[in-house]
């Protein structure tokens, strides 16, 4: 598929790829018995109401096949369509789900297996989105500067966050049990990429073993440590670049969750 050729050398990365490959794809089979060519905005728009909507789809897949179908049309000479005027849908704004550092401890401390461990702990740390962990190879870990580089993640970019000394010495622990070759965290064999699933089952049975019974996934370890940085002190303007937040936006919204400023106003109920 052309399309998919052109996202590539583009760059995108190839989950960006089939995501956008599958969303176009919907887009058509739909508009099957129309020529590609005849399309126009007034099909986007009925496909949005018609199909989008009456399936109570996301917001988020709404934007997703929005970006497809204003991408391809752009490669498309013989079109109709005017990319520039298809608008993307209103996203709802919802907050980040936050653990408290209690519950933080508690699921990190559920578990005895060195590597499961480790996992989660560098997760929660460095406020590392799943792939980010996957994608580490054991010289990412500069122990002489006590950071952790992250390459090329989310928007091609590349960057740096602060190693906790004590999960550095975890590491540490887990290097010397495992000794990975190729990526720091490896499946059964080696030089294997330990994979997504597996990753989800260790913080399954975390939970587990934690008795936590809200419905809690990697992410959350994510936000709460941007949450719980927020309420120790750390000035916003890092927050950017510690998550690897493409706009500012995206990272104040932490401050809508941050206990640190809520807990100081005082409810004009206690003065009745």
């Amino acid at each position: 598929m052309k399309f998919g050729r052109w996202l590539s050398a583009k760059r995108y990365s190839a989950s960006t790829i089939d995501t956008y490959k599958q969303a176009l794809r919907i887009f058509l089979v739909y508009y099957r018995n129309k020529e590609v060519s005849a399309l126009t905005n007034t099909d986007v728009l009925d496909f949005n109401n018609d199909y989008i909507l009456k399936k109570n789809l996301s917001a988020s897949y709404q934007n997703q096949v929005t970006n497809a179908i204003k991408l391809y049309f752009r490669t498309v000479l013989d079109t109709q369509i005017e990319t520039d005027k298809i608008d993307r849908p209103k996203k709802p704004k919802i907050l980040p789900n936050v653990l408290s550092k209690e519950e933080v401890k508690n699921i990190l401390e559920a578990l005895y297996n060195i590597k499961h461990k480790t996992m989660l702990c560098l997760i929660y740390s460095c406020g590392l989105r799943r792939s980010e962990l996957l994608d580490l190879k054991p010289e990412d870990i500069d122990s002489q500067r006590n950071v952790v580089l992250i390459r090329q993640s989310k928007g091609r970019k590349d960057r740096i966050t602060p190693l906790s000394a004590k999960v550095l010495e975890l590491l540490r622990q887990y290097y010397k049990a495992y000794r990975p070759q190729t990526w720091l965290f490896e499946g059964q064999r080696s030089g294997e990429q330990y994979s997504e699933q597996s990753l989800q089952r260790v913080l399954k049975l975390a939970l587990e073993k934690a008795k936590v019974t809200k419905p809690v996934t990697l992410h959350w370890l994510r936000h709460s440590y941007a949450t719980h940085l927020l309420e120790s002190g750390t000035d916003l303007r890092y927050f950017q670049e510690l998550l690897g937040h493409s706009s500012s936006r995206t990272t104040e919204i932490y401050t809508h969750v941050s206990m640190k400023s809520l807990q100081q106003i005082k409810s004009p109920f206690d003065d009745l």
